[in-house]
């Protein structure tokens, strides 16, 4: 197999010159450019990428551990940290581990193996102990909110914007008011039940377990959940829906059945993505995308600025109004 210096000869250039095409480097002549590309396929020349790396001591790639790639949740996340990956060159390696804790365990043994420079955890089902472990090999970011660990991470407050959403409610005169869920055993879904019963005895109002609903998260779970409330005897007046793509599926089902909304009951979405605004969804926007941004960067500053020390960064989030409440 030719060498650099044999390409360099073939293109009548110099070797730092081949170097500087082959790690696409910016200031490189184009007549120059095209001279060592020509060269490099005439003579079949392939790089040994795991030589490459070896001598770097870093491989330009960022593992990312999500349950599922094919929903509008994860996937605008992902977004976000593909847009700040393109802009410094590093590649996404995605872990779809469907909350399987050995699936996890492989992204976390691709860091100690150094296949990856760090990892970003969008969900997770092990616990921050089992994740913690592999800090000590390379920077882990969650988005979600940790404290006083070896993990940096990035997150908005469920709390407090379940909070302002249920008291949204009330100012709106509901005072039979449910939430959808999609895995009651998460560590988000505690907070937010927490905020549900805080918010709701606060106000003096009741709260419900059959105004809970689980196993919500995609669009068809949406007409699914239309049907059981509208065969409730009791049904709540608003639901909290955690995830606009339920809201919508139950937006779309209540349209085709001619159920009025919000006139036969009320609606919030969550994640503020495109369908909320096509189908006048009222909903929190939690900037997802920013979220996948800020991990992305959050890691890298740990690579390229290694300190030892954690970042912990909050992002604000607003109800945008619209015509389901």
């Amino acid at each position: 197999m030719p060498n650099i210096k044999q390409i360099a000869e073939a293109a009548g250039v110099s070797v730092s010159t081949v170097s500087r095409v082959l790690n696409d480097h910016p200031y490189v002549r184009e007549d120059k450019r095209r001279a060592v590309e020509a060269a490099i396929e005439r003579l079949q020349y392939s790089r040994n990428m795991n030589a490459v790396n070896l001598v770097k001591g870093a491989t330009q790639t960022i593992g990312v551990i999500l349950p599922q790639i094919n929903n509008a949740y994860f996937s605008k996340v992902v977004e976000g940290i593909g847009q700040q990956a393109l802009q410094v060159n590093y590649q996404l390696m995605l872990f779809q581990t469907g909350y399987r804790a050995h699936e996890e365990r492989k992204a976390l043994h691709m860091l100690r193996d150094k296949i990856v420079d760090g990892l970003i955890v969008v969900s997770r089902s092990l616990s921050l102990n089992q994740i913690e472990k592999y800090a000590k090999y390379g920077p882990i970011t969650l988005c979600e909110e940790v404290r006083d660990r070896a993990l940096s991470c990035v997150y908005f407050d469920h709390y407090a914007s379940f909070q302002k959403a249920l008291t949204y409610l009330w100012d709106k005169g509901h005072r039979r008011i449910g939430y959808t869920v999609n895995r009651r055993n998460s560590a988000s879904s505690a907070i937010r039940h927490k905020a549900y019963l805080d918010t709701l005895a606060s106000l003096e109002g009741e709260s419900r377990e059959s105004w809970i609903f689980d196993n919500c998260l995609h669009l068809e779970d949406g007409a699914k959940l239309l049907k059981h409330i509208m065969a409730m005897d009791n049904p709540p007046s608003a639901i909290l829906i955690t995830g606009d793509q339920v809201a919508a599926g139950l937006m779309i089902a209540a349209q085709n059945q001619g159920v009025h909304i919000p006139e036969e009951f009320a609606i919030i979405g969550l994640d503020n993505q495109p369908i909320s605004r096509l189908l006048g969804i009222t909903t929190i926007d939690n900037r997802l995308n920013e979220i996948g941004a800020e991990a992305f960067g959050i890691v890298y500053k740990h690579i390229t600025e290694p300190t030892g020390s954690t970042i912990i960064r909050e992002l604000g989030f607003k109800i945008v109004e619209r015509s389901s409440v």
